[in-house]
């Protein structure tokens, strides 16, 4: 009863990053400029990661050089701008839904690189929420506010849902060792620096920023970013990347409430079926394949203490 308690406490605290993006996109397409996507990551992910390094007071050593490097590529640099972009071609409600898939994915890829062995009715869920996906994007409305789902705004979201998959999966397979805020703080400056000279080049001086938009990237940066990825982080770290995955479905549920309810974007049917064999199908990939999982890791449980 108390490790159940421990888990749903776990589960608890991971589920404000899943909110906290979903949020992102609306806040993004709201308040945000839609002509600089480098400069949006590069604002969003240094401030976050140079607060979290204040509190943290700890340096990368040895490997965590090149290992920051190449999260903070994967989770923040390429992630950040990509998902700026999908949020400025794509709904609101859209664009989180086709981040869901992530929830598939994670499960994927944490058989090889994690050993998490996904169970048969996990790849079954996996497919039936591709397939609402499909459905999701064919029921589009092609007369809609920006003549239906831009492709473009497809592609770049995908990217960035397999770069953060796979990145997320390496944080947890690397990331034993180190202790949770710094290991945030490295990837989030990483991953800014990574993009701060391609701003310069590319988009040249710094986007000049209004009321709404200050306070956009401020609830960006501290919300939807250190405290999220803190509280992701700590999920892989102490839950299976299945379970991960499945809290992640409140992404696009957040995501399409704030695009209905605020921003009153039109949500048809097809979409409507779409996100909801999304939502289904991870639930019954992830489902069955926790309780398993949990099941196996109660033997390993009780050797621990012998290892002292």
């Amino acid at each position: 009863m108390e490790a159940t308690s421990a888990r749903w406490r776990w589960i608890a605290l991971t589920a404000i990053a899943p909110i906290a993006w979903g949020s992102n996109y609306f806040v993004t397409r709201q308040f945000l400029p839609d002509d600089a996507p480098l400069w949006g990551a590069v604002i969003r992910a240094l401030p976050a990661g140079l607060l979290l390094l204040a509190i943290a007071r700890e340096r990368p050593r040895g490997e965590w050089w090149w290992k920051s490097l190449v999260l903070g590529t994967l989770n923040v640099g390429a992630f950040f701008v990509l998902i700026y972009l999908a949020s400025q071609l794509l709904p609101t409600s859209v664009a989180s839904t086709l981040m869901a898939s992530s929830a598939a994915v994670l499960l994927l890829l944490a058989w090889p690189l994690l050993q998490e062995r996904p169970a048969l009715v996990s790849v079954l869920g996996a497919v039936v929420g591709f397939a609402g996906v499909a459905i999701m994007l064919l029921g589009a409305d092609p007369h809609g506010p920006r003549g239906g789902i831009d492709p473009l705004g497809v592609a770049v979201s995908l990217g960035a849902m397999l770069m953060s998959s796979l990145g997320f999966v390496l944080a947890k397979r690397w990331g034993g060792g180190v202790r949770l805020l710094p290991l945030t703080a490295w990837q989030l400056i990483a991953g800014g620096l990574v993009v701060l000279p391609l701003a310069v080049l590319v988009e040249g001086a710094p986007p000049a920023l209004d009321g709404p938009a200050l306070v956009g990237f401020a609830y960006v940066a501290i919300v939807a970013t250190a405290l999220a990825f803190v509280a992701w982080f700590a999920g892989l770290r102490h839950l299976p990347a299945g379970s991960v995955g499945l809290v992640g479905l409140l992404n696009p549920v957040t995501g399409v409430l704030l695009g209905t309810l605020v921003a009153h974007e039109v949500f048809g049917p097809a979409q409507a079926a779409g996100t909801a064999l999304v939502l289904g199908g991870v639930v019954l990939g992830q489902q069955r394949r926790t309780r398993s999982r949990d099941a196996e890791k109660t033997p390993v449980r009780v050797v621990f203490p012998h290892r002292h």
